[in-house]
């Protein structure tokens, strides 16, 4: 797995203006092809009046599946500089389309490509990123007593808890970053008096 990638913060829109011609970019995270595939069918539906809504997407953190299209816009003007501007931003698991309403002057191809790849590097400047970052999953097995307290430490300590089971015994599911874990464990052992159980599990991303 990589260590980290970045991605979009939310859905989000930018409009950029080129020569009279509109240039509105979406940009969406996507966690599937098929989430990325419904996404620039919505926003294409918004827009069926465009003269194009060209889109790109990039899923997985390594970038496994890219996708572009033109959209009726001259071969490789629109799609594959949206998708260039993705990779060189490490961006991973998004989707964006960028839909034009022709204003009336002809770009060229250059200008087309300066403006569909501009376009979604200046929405990424102003929607903003966040990164991942490569993370371990553990389990605590703590007792009702003391699950509380652990509980209320890892959240204000920043600690991402995913899910919280009480049965028996409590048990706790959180990220950590694979360098804290045996800080982590002295740690825990240090909250709860060596009672707690800590069980390493598999690996996620998570907020950096």
């Amino acid at each position: 797995m990589r260590e980290q990638y970045v991605t979009v913060a939310g859905e989000g829109v930018h409009e950029t203006e080129v020569n009279r011609s509109r240039f509105i970019c979406t940009l969406a995270p996507a966690a599937t092809e098929e989430e990325a595939q419904a996404f620039v069918a919505r926003v294409r539906a918004g827009h069926a009046d465009a003269t194009h809504n060209c889109w790109a997407y990039v899923i997985g953190a390594d970038a496994g599946v890219q996708r572009a299209s033109d959209d009726g816009e001259p071969g490789g003007t629109a799609g594959a500089p949206m998708l260039q501007m993705l990779l060189r931003r490490e961006v991973r698991y998004a989707a964006a389309v960028v839909t034009r309403y022709f204003g009336g002057v002809k770009l060229g191809a250059g200008g087309l490509i300066r403006a569909y790849g501009g376009a979604v590097g200046a929405a990424l400047d102003t929607l903003g990123t966040v990164t991942r970052r490569r993370m371990r999953l553990v389990t605590v097995t703590v007792d009702h007593q003391r699950a509380g307290r652990v509980e209320n430490e890892l959240r204000t300590g920043g600690r991402e808890v995913r899910e919280v089971r009480y049965g028996a015994e409590v048990t706790i599911e959180l990220a950590l970053p694979e360098a804290g874990l045996d800080a982590f464990r002295a740690w825990l052992a240090d909250a709860t008096a060596g009672t707690a159980r800590l069980q390493p599990g598999g690996e996620v991303y998570g907020a950096a």
